[in-house]
Formats: structure tokens, sequence, C-alpha cells
């Protein structure tokens, strides 16, 4: 309830009410929003101090407007732990969730010299290119290039690994996996990417590189991978400590 006595302002009152409504599932993923002038009638406040209250919730992600028909609450988006280094399978079975993959592509080719320093390879060496679409629960989240050296994991096939590349190398292969150099950007989707993540013209995506390497004396780079995530449904967290 909206307690205009209170030093707390009453747009973030309105805001905090929709957010536990949503928490604890009275509003659901999809569902529509009383309009402005509901809310406004309702709590007897101003449509200006509902709108500031619904523009805070579209900016944290928990809801979305379309145009003519009104406010949704969007689903909730999948966070990732940047402190850990794990596949997108583990994470979305952490979640409860049921990883799959729709494969692209997968083909040998010859590393140019940027992927061949990446990789510490020679230039021309052969590598593996897995290209695949990720999804949880038969939704795709992510769009993933896979660039893995020939020379370490040999003559593969795509269906030793369909479901994570890291069981494979630990399992099958028996390597350990020591450590990761991760980056994140903002971008906006390309026609590739709107076609295999079902999501409109331009929108946003968080563009994810990483190298992984061995743990063992040489720290031999045995990945780099390219992962294009959909910023509608997904999201980074890490821990930050001041030294």
């Amino acid at each position: 309830m909206i307690n205009k006595q209170s030093h707390i302002p009453i747009y973030y009152q309105l805001e905090e009410e929709i957010k536990s409504m949503i928490h604890t599932k009275q509003l659901k993923a999809g569902d529509l929003l009383p309009s402005e002038r509901e809310y406004a009638e309702k709590y007897a406040i101003s449509r200006m101090t509902v709108r500031q209250a619904i523009n805070n919730l579209v900016k944290e992600g928990l809801v979305y407007r379309v145009k003519g028909k009104g406010t949704f609450v969007a689903d909730k988006k999948f966070e990732q732990d940047l402190s850990g280094l794990t596949s997108f399978s583990e994470d979305m079975r952490n979640r409860g969730l049921s990883p799959s993959n729709r494969l692209i592509s997968f083909d040998f080719i010859e590393a140019d010299e940027q992927l061949a320093s990446t990789l510490s390879i020679s230039p021309t060496d052969l590598v593996c290119k897995i290209k695949r679409v990720r999804l949880a629960n038969n939704e795709p989240v992510a769009l993933e290039t896979i660039y893995t050296p020939r020379t370490i994991v040999g003559e593969m096939n795509y269906q030793e690994f369909s479901h994570s590349f890291y069981d494979f190398l630990e399992k099958k292969l028996h390597f350990k996996i020591g450590f990761g150099y991760q980056t994140i950007e903002a971008s906006l989707a390309s026609e590739e990417e709107e076609k295999y993540l079902n999501i409109k013209k331009n929108s946003p995506v968080l563009v994810m590189e990483r190298t992984t390497f061995l743990q063992n004396e040489e720290q031999t780079p045995i990945e780099f991978v390219t992962s294009t995530y959909r910023a509608d449904k997904y999201k980074f967290k890490m821990k930050m400590k001041r030294d």
C-alpha cells in the first residue's frame, strides 16, 4: 500500500510494490500491468508519479512497454557469475533449466595469424570451428562460436560434446581446465544474430570473448570462444573487492 505520510517517495513505494508482486509471482512473465490511469486512480496519485515508477522498472528490465498495448512483466534474466569459470550447460542446470544446443556448423579450418596467436599455434594449423545456438528450456539465449586446436583435441565429431564442450575436455580427453580471460561489451544484433536468437533488428546484445587455458605447466590455450547473448535474457554479475 502507498503511505503518503512516509518520507519515502511515493514513486519508489509504488515501484517496490510492483517489484514485490513480481517476485511473489502475483504478477507473472507476460502479464499486463494496470495502466497509468488505473494506478493513479487506485492510489490517488498523479500519473507522472506512476510513470516515474514504471520508467524505473523498465530500466531494470523487470517490465517492458509495447506501443499501443501497454506495459508487460518481463521474463526473468539469467544471471551468470563472472567470478568463476563455468560452462553454459553448468549454468543452466544450476538454475534448474534444461540446456540444449542447435548446431549451425562444424568445420576444420586453417588458423589465421590472429587466431594462431590467441591459441599459441602456427598460422595455417587446423582449428576446429563450432558454431551453435545455446538454448535454455528450448528458448535461444546465445549464439556461440568455439575455436579449438586440432593438435590438442585431435579428431573428433560433434556428437562427442554436443551437450558440453567442457565435459568433453575434462571427462573424455581428461584435461583440467585452469582459467580464462574474458571481455564483455554491448552491441546491436547483426542479421545472423537476429535470425538465430529470434530477436528484432538492432536489438541490444552482450558480446563475450573468452580464451581458456589448461591447468598445466605450459598454460596451454584450449579454446577461443565468442558468444552473443540476448540482452533481454541475460545479465552478468561479479563480486568486487576494494584493495
